[in-house]
């Protein structure tokens, strides 16, 4: 929904990231869709988007593969260009000849003209950007904690080079089985949410929670970084982190503890602790996250308004 409403406005209308392979096919943990617990961007009610794992095509999506010559890809824009204003122009001659029925038709098809031109131009321009101090992913790091940082970083100078404003990050499927060495964790995560209130097993998940977190303040630390305007780049933007559990353990989807970073232009309370009255509901949250990009959304799914709490 954010990115029909902006996504016009930037190369790439939204960026699906993932450090975890996923699939769209039959059901998974529960019972659930393995879409479901697979993406949490959808096109449709129906249609996921899917998420991208490699580091490598991450970074040629927003900056090109680099090992062609920009000669040659001059040359290639510039066809593209001169077929699109070739088209134009045969179609401006024959509307005179037409009905209104067929000029309509015609006039819709100079828009998606038109709008295939400024994706072209958008290309151009974002071609003429060279990301600072980073060099082209090679492969997917066996490291978990480098292929965070390293989605992390690419997500970064996606924002910085306003190559999307729109973007999604899962740290894991629903129902990842995942371990996490690097804070001793050698138990499988899906396993350990079971923990049957054994102390031992939920203190494991403490850890990964807290490794977990830990990471997203490694992302916003390099958004406050960068410095924009009067401020910085995590001034500017909203970003919510959180579950679709409260607790693995009883399959709990209520009581979801949540955060929400960056000042959203000065629009978000931040620095505070907000409790919400029982059942309220997520999309509150996102109907209120869709007002700060002018999505003028009524409702979404469940909601039954906005979250005034989180407002300055």
């Amino acid at each position: 929904v954010a990115a029909d409403r902006v996504g016009h406005l930037t190369r790439l209308p939204s960026l699906e990231l993932g450090i975890e392979a996923g699939r769209n096919a039959g059901n998974c943990d529960s019972g659930y869709s393995c879409a479901y617990s697979s993406n949490i961007s959808w096109r449709t009610e129906t249609s996921p988007m899917a998420k991208e794992v490699h580091p490598r095509l991450v970074f040629e999506r927003l900056f090109g593969s680099g090992d062609q010559s920009a000669e040659s890809r001059n040359e290639r824009d510039t066809l593209r260009k001169s077929i699109l204003d070739f088209v134009a122009d045969d179609a401006q001659r024959l509307k005179d000849a037409l009905g209104q029925t067929d000029r309509q038709k015609l006039d819709e098809y100079f828009s998606s003209v038109r709008e295939l031109e400024q994706r072209i131009e958008r290309a151009e321009q974002a071609a003429k950007i060279d990301p600072p101090d980073f060099e082209t992913p090679e492969a997917i790091p066996r490291n978990t904690q480098e292929h965070i940082r390293l989605m992390y970083d690419l997500l970064v100078l996606a924002y910085r080079t306003d190559s999307t404003r729109v973007a999604t990050f899962m740290l894991g499927n629903a129902g990842s089985n995942r371990t996490y060495p690097m804070v001793d964790v050698r138990d499988g995560h899906h396993y350990l949410s079971h923990h049957r209130n054994d102390q031992e097993m939920i203190e494991k998940i403490k850890r990964i929670d807290g490794f977990l977190v830990s990471e997203f303040a490694y992302f916003l630390k390099q958004l406050q970084a960068v410095k924009e305007g009067s401020g910085t780049l995590l001034d500017h933007t909203m970003i919510m982190y959180g579950s679709g559990l409260s607790c693995g353990n009883r399959h709990w989807h209520h009581d979801l503890p949540i955060v929400l970073a960056g000042g959203a232009a000065g629009t978000v309370r931040t620095g505070c602790h907000i409790r919400l009255p029982g059942e309220t509901p997520l999309n509150n949250l996102f109907l209120s996250m869709l007002d700060r990009v002018g999505a003028n959304v009524e409702t979404l799914g469940d909601s039954s308004g906005r979250l005034k709490a989180i407002d300055v």
